[in-house]
């Protein structure tokens, strides 16, 4: 039972940012692939992870 709870911690912790990790290098490798569908899968890519990143810095603190 205890595993279980560790196993759900590390991915509570580490999920998100492993996949926006994941987004971001499929956006990088989309750039370098090619026109047409590639530039919108690349801008998606990056467009998420710098979306997340200003939400993140934008967040109100609650007291």
């Amino acid at each position: 039972m205890t595993r279980h709870k560790k196993h759900s911690a590390f991915w509570k912790t580490f999920g998100t940012p492993g996949w926006i990790a994941v987004l971001t290098a499929v956006g990088l490798f989309a750039a370098l692939l090619g026109d047409g569908a590639w530039d919108v899968l690349a801008w998606v890519g990056m467009a998420i992870p710098t979306w997340y990143s200003c939400k993140g810095l934008m967040a109100r603190k609650r007291v």
